[in-house]
């Protein structure tokens, strides 16, 4: 018989946990460096900050508040986004600035290099979608720090190698972080998934804060994509066609929420997942993205992807694969970046005159996407694997999407509990109060007769 309660992480949280945090704040000591600025710098930084926010914005509330849909999951699904979001960066930060300390023993510190690591921290966000509510905080906190030094790792490989732009080699952490949590799903399966698990479900108030989570994505996905481009000009175009690729992209998952419904009938969590779906598509592919009707075909085109693989693929790969997709990030991020890829591919070509060019970057744009699908796939794997570790106690299928087995829950089942337990407490109380008055008159007062 299982044990009723999931095993305590005492042992292996705290320690993980305050063993990093400390070594974090080492390096920084003996390596980090705030980058000194000028009045250009400073201006700059009234510039920059806004959109700093915005990223913040999205990764702590928009990617937290998504991940509340469970009705048990609230606190896990906000709580545990907080902590790998930011173990994710502090790490990225000291990953992206091992060429720095390679060759000037300092890793300089500012708004630009604090949101580059964040970036790489979303993509450790979209991959836990996928295992939402069946880890623990520890094969969390391992999944952020594997990932990211895949990550990181394939951002160096790109730009190396590759010769790729910064910007177009982080924007693929959708297809990244999606490949690498499908892995993660695939290999850490659990029996019973196919006829689900008991508290994977929602209601109208976790329902509720999850669409809160999609608006604020929704809201402040322009600046996500246009974070890091360069001139006054892209960022303007980055803006508008993320804006224009979103809009459209939520209007058609609409159309074709109530479209493949039986009942005709909007799917809060399905919508959630597919209005989202142009952000993706058009952040893989923004640098060459030039006309309105070009973003707005994107999202168009992104939408129908995400609406088809929610609705099919993702039941396909759990009954085929038993790849349990909690989040559906396949159908969210990984085929609209890849949507995103392509278009990318398409427009370079069509904007190129010279034939020879064209073919250089379509060879030098595949194996783009070639080393990127393969470092994500064998990190997931790996990463899978060691998750698979019974020393990190994995909780029991009952104790899935549950958040009282990491938090102290109080329900109104035991409040209520509770309260009658007071109250059985005081009328014990009083009726052993009125005994011993009653035993007190009597050895005083032995002849005293009591008349009913």
């Amino acid at each position: 018989m299982a044990p009723q309660y999931a095993p305590s992480l005492r042992s292996r949280l705290a320690p993980l946990l305050l063993i990093l945090q400390t070594g974090f704040i080492i390096i920084a000591a003996l390596c980090f460096e705030n980058k000194e600025t000028n009045k250009l710098d400073r201006k700059s930084f009234f510039h920059f900050y806004p959109e700093f926010q915005d990223v913040n914005v999205m990764m702590i509330l928009g990617f937290g508040f998504l991940c509340t849909f469970p009705v048990r999951y609230g606190f896990s699904g906000s709580g545990f986004n907080l902590l790998v979001a930011i173990i994710a960066t502090q790490w990225a930060l000291i990953l992206n600035g091992i060429d720095s300390w390679y060759n000037t023993n300092i890793i300089r510190i500012d708004l630009k290099s604090i949101v580059k690591a964040e970036l790489c921290a979303v993509s450790a966000l979209i991959s836990i979608g996928s295992v939402l509510g069946k880890t623990n905080p520890v094969q969390l906190t391992l999944v952020a720090l594997l990932e990211v030094t895949g990550f990181a790792l394939n951002e160096w490989l790109l730009q190396t190698l590759l010769k790729v732009r910064p910007p177009n080699s982080i924007m693929l952490l959708h297809v990244f972080g999606a490949l690498f949590g499908l892995m993660l799903t695939w290999i850490l399966y659990r029996d019973g998934s196919k006829q689900g698990f008991e508290k994977e479900k929602f209601d109208k108030k976790s329902g509720l804060f999850s669409m809160l989570g999609a608006v604020f994505l929704w809201m402040f996905w322009p600046s996500f994509n246009s974070v890091l481009v360069g001139d006054d000009q892209t960022r303007l175009e980055a803006v508008c066609s993320t804006y224009l690729s979103l809009a459209v992209s939520a209007v058609t998952a609409a159309a074709l929420a109530v479209l493949s419904s039986p009942r005709g009938k909007f799917n809060p969590i399905q919508m959630q997942s597919c209005i989202l779906a142009g952000g993706a598509a058009v952040g893989v592919s923004v640098s060459v993205v030039q006309q309105p009707w070009e973003a707005m075909a994107l999202g168009f085109t992104a939408a129908i992807l995400s609406t088809l693989g929610y609705r099919y693929l993702k039941t396909h790969l759990l009954i085929a694969f038993e790849c349990h997709d909690t989040c559906s990030v396949l159908s969210t991020h990984g085929l609209p970046g890849l949507l995103g890829w392509l278009a990318q591919l398409v427009l370079q070509i069509k904007y190129c005159d010279d034939h020879t060019v064209a073919v250089r970057f379509a060879v030098f744009h595949i194996c783009t996407l070639f080393t990127t699908v393969s470092l994500s796939l064998s990190m997931g794997i790996i990463t899978a694997f060691l998750l698979k570790w019974t020393f990190w106690r994995p909780q029991q299928n009952k104790k899935c999407f549950d958040d009282q087995a990491f938090w102290e829950v109080f329900t109104h089942k035991s409040q209520r509990k509770k309260k009658n337990r007071n109250n059985k407490t005081i009328t014990e109380n009083h009726l052993n109060f009125y005994s011993v008055n009653s035993m007190f008159c009597v050895l005083q007062f032995p002849n005293l007769v009591v008349r009913k």
